[in-house]
């Protein structure tokens, strides 16, 4: 797989080369006008959706935490609270995510958070050798395996995503 290219190099490709990560960059040309980020990179890469996942931030007893979900799909918030060990979950504020990942919405990486957080990985992605995530950036998605991305966000797995979205 290949490695960054330096004007692309975000924290997440600085995390993944530095824990010796394969992956695989996919740049596109972000749409502005686009509302569904990951559904539009899935579009644009060519890449079925159910591989392509959005990575979203939610709050589970005043703490934030990150979910994983495919971009086909929605998160189930009770299956996230309960996988993270709680009752109940709410997505987080908007500037909140942005402020805790370091990352603008629609651009969030699971990886290279400005401060970690507990993750949740929809165990659909253990049904692929690789899946893609943001990079860290509108435009940027990184291909790399799932065993990879919970290794490095020390996530667990648990059904999380519902239906079509």
């Amino acid at each position: 797989m290949a490695k960054k290219m330096a004007s692309q190099g975000t924290p997440a490709t600085a995390a993944l080369a530095a824990a010796g990560v394969p992956f695989v960059l996919h740049p596109y040309a972000h749409d502005p006008a686009v509302a569904s980020y990951g559904l539009e990179a899935a579009e644009v890469l060519g890449i079925e959706p159910a591989r392509v996942f959005k990575t979203l931030m939610v709050e589970v007893e005043g703490r934030l935490a990150v979910a994983i979900v495919p971009v086909s799909g929605n998160l189930d918030l009770k299956s996230a609270a309960a996988a993270l060990g709680s009752k109940k979950a709410a997505m987080a504020d908007p500037k909140a995510a942005e402020r805790r990942t370091g990352y603008v919405l629609g651009g969030i990486s699971p990886l290279g958070q400005r401060q970690s957080s507990p993750t949740v990985l929809d165990e659909s992605a253990l049904a692929f050798d690789t899946i893609l995530v943001s990079g860290g950036r509108r435009g940027l998605d990184i291909e790399l395996a799932p065993v990879d991305l919970i290794r490095l966000t020390q996530a667990v797995t648990a059904a999380i995503g519902s239906g079509k979205g």
